[in-house]
């Protein structure tokens, strides 16, 4: 509500209406789950649109479940979008952002200080094969999405908590959210890369309090992402 007492108008971002744009075009070519979009440099010529909103805008439709964006294959349907308002979807998303943040840093700075008391040789092995997987996607183009998740539950595997690892298992959905729009920021998967091995040399250090600080420091650092720095 504004002073006046009328509602207040929520003004449209661009890559919002971009990607109402995409489902329209979407419906109007009848295209069904499994199909590809065209490569974003032709997409965003259909549209009128610079391929920078359309990254963005296809981010949004990958968080929300609409499309998978695929290293070397393009951008993929997952779902064809329904009756439901894309735009309500995408700021559901945002609205939900914070909070899914603030959990992620109070259960995995806890879970990687656990880690580095309680981790197993084969717990080092995990966390190190994980590592190497999201360093081979990143070097090859890629966002690192499959790698991160490995990386993260080798870290919870370690601390060998049944009850955070199921606490994180009922925020698992979510976290998947934040990671995609975390990942497809420019520069994002090798700055997290890198955080990745602080909190692993903390943890290989046996360092609970450096472990701690490691994670935390990275969950800071991948929660800066441009759907909340915009603003309302």
């Amino acid at each position: 509500m504004t002073a006046t007492g009328l509602p207040r108008l929520t003004r449209t971002r661009l890559y919002e209406q971009v990607a109402e744009q995409i489902t329209t075009w979407i419906h109007a070519n009848g295209l069904q789950a499994g199909d590809r979009l065209p490569p974003e440099r032709e997409l965003a010529q259909r549209l009128g649109v610079s391929r920078a909103t359309l990254s963005q805008a296809l981010v949004a439709l990958e968080v929300i479940g609409v499309v998978s964006v695929r290293h070397g294959d393009g951008t993929v349907l997952s779902d064809a979008p329904g009756p439901r308002r894309i735009v309500e979807a995408i700021r559901a998303h945002a609205n939900r952002l914070p909070e899914i943040i603030d959990t992620r840093d109070a259960l995995e700075t806890k879970i990687a200080a656990l880690a580095a008391q309680r981790r197993t040789p084969e717990d080092l092995a995990r966390i190190e094969e994980a590592l190497t997987a999201m360093a081979t996607e990143v070097e090859a183009g890629g966002r690192g999405v499959e790698g991160d998740e490995r990386f993260h539950g080798a870290v919870t595997a370690a601390a060998h908590s049944l009850l955070l690892a199921r606490l994180m298992d009922e925020i698992r959905d979510l976290i998947r959210e934040t990671r995609i729009e975390s990942l497809s920021q420019p520069g994002r998967p090798s700055d997290s890369l890198a955080g990745h091995r602080a909190v692993a040399d903390a943890i290989r250090a046996g360092d609970p309090e450096a472990a701690a600080a490691a994670m935390h420091a990275h969950v800071v650092m991948v929660s800066d992402v441009a759907v909340l720095r915009e603003g309302p």
